[in-house]
């Protein structure tokens, strides 16, 4: 809930200095050491602190990137994901040379070029109900960088039953946000945003892009909180969203506060089911009864139409042979009328029975059926193929390495 609140609150300290900087470390940081309020009280903190952070991509890389500069004494790096070269315009952590590499690997790498001796846990796996809690408990502050709905209320949750402070962002196309949750000091994640969103609701940044350099912006907010919060200086965004907006640089600020109508969370159990959800939505569940898997989309391949619902320059990445194209937006213009044209367009002499409709990863393509749903013709067969273009080209590695 919304509201006019009072200044922003500031708190103590999350951490006890350690007892003494070396000489070496002393040098490093001099730049802090020089600032009034931080100084080397501040440092010594920074020194002493742990800090989980929830993803190495766009939002981790200048988190893990600026933390490890500033002098964090451990950073944990949690994510179960491969660099990929679509990655590279964006995750500044991460090389060309890095493609195919854990990415938990490639920013300890990172951080290790920029401080050799500088303590670093990696963890390839996605965070889950099954490891959150420990996790958060053995912390003094997450930072989650994550890129879908499932973990970040799994991270709000988790911060909500240990009692650890989390600092959120998120980022998509030409925006980005921040705030910072810390239990029994101000709203949380679930006061802002109540619902878990469906995993397949709001397209994901491979879905509708983002504007690579937004990530610093956002990402350095994020890594501020931190040190904020770890070294009680300054106003953290506890009960503040930050909004940013790149195309028109206006900065924004969206003041809430505790919903006290809110259940507490008692447990993960809505979160586990969310995360199984987005799970399955990622193609590891039997597809839905207007959705198709790869292996029947395989086996059916050459009697049904297959529609695109890509942009122009995804096709010339890799496309389905024999597959028509039609951009989502010419899609949503023109409904079921444009379908029906542009496949008769193909020499078809009637309206095919089975169509099926892909994209990069299924959520565009969901969303073509469900605009096509109310007016498909009576024995039309519509269906969205699970996983996309990326389940089709994985499945045909597949077999060919199997053939190999």
């Amino acid at each position: 809930m919304t509201t006019a609140a009072a200044n922003p609150p500031s708190l103590p300290p999350l951490v006890d200095p350690v007892e003494s900087l070396s000489r070496t470390e002393l040098e490093r940081y001099s730049r802090h050491l020089s600032l009034p309020s931080f100084g080397l009280e501040g440092q010594r903190r920074l020194r002493a602190a742990s800090v989980l952070v929830i993803g190495a991509g766009g939002l981790g890389a200048p988190v893990l990137s600026y933390l490890a500069a500033a002098g964090v004494g451990l950073i944990t790096i949690i994510d179960d994901d491969v660099v990929e070269a679509s990655n590279l315009q964006r995750q500044i952590i991460h090389r060309d040379a890095d493609v195919g590499r854990p990415k938990v690997v490639s920013a300890a790498d990172a951080v290790h070029r920029l401080d050799p001796s500088f303590e670093v846990r990696t963890i390839e796996e996605r965070l889950s109900p099954e490891n959150a809690l420990g996790l958060f408990a053995e912390h003094d502050v997450v930072v989650d960088g994550a890129d879908n709905f499932a973990t970040r209320y799994l991270s709000n949750d988790a911060a909500e039953l240990t009692g650890t402070p989390l600092v959120w962002g998120t980022i998509f196309r030409f925006a980005g946000q921040v705030s910072t949750f810390v239990p029994g000091h101000g709203p949380m994640l679930r006061d802002l945003f109540p619902d878990i969103p469906e995993p397949d609701s709001v397209p994901n940044c491979a879905e509708g892009g983002v504007l690579g350099v937004l990530c610093g912006t956002v990402g350095s907010a994020m890594a501020t909180e931190a040190i904020k919060l770890i070294c009680g200086i300054g106003a953290p965004y506890i009960g503040r969203l930050l909004r940013y907006e790149a195309l028109t640089g206006e900065y924004s600020t969206l003041r809430f506060s505790s919903d006290p109508d809110r259940p507490p969370v008692t447990d993960l159990t809505e979160v586990a089911a969310a995360c199984a959800a987005d799970l399955d939505a990622g193609g590891m569940a039997e597809p839905a009864a207007d959705e198709i898997g790869v292996a029947e989309f395989l086996s059916v391949e050459d009697n049904v139409s297959v529609v695109d619902v890509r942009e122009d320059w995804e096709r010339e990445l890799a496309a389905i042979p024999g597959s028509v194209h039609l951009p989502l937006s010419g899609l949503r213009d023109g409904g079921w009328q444009v379908l029906e044209s542009l496949i008769g367009a193909t020499g078809r002499a009637e309206t095919p029975v089975d169509i099926v409709i892909h994209c990069k990863s299924g959520v565009r393509s969901a969303e073509a059926v469900r605009i096509l749903s109310g007016s498909v013709p009576a024995g039309v067969r519509l269906r969205s193929l699970a996983g996309g273009i990326e389940a089709w080209e994985a499945a045909g590695r597949a077999s060919a390495d199997q053939r190999d």
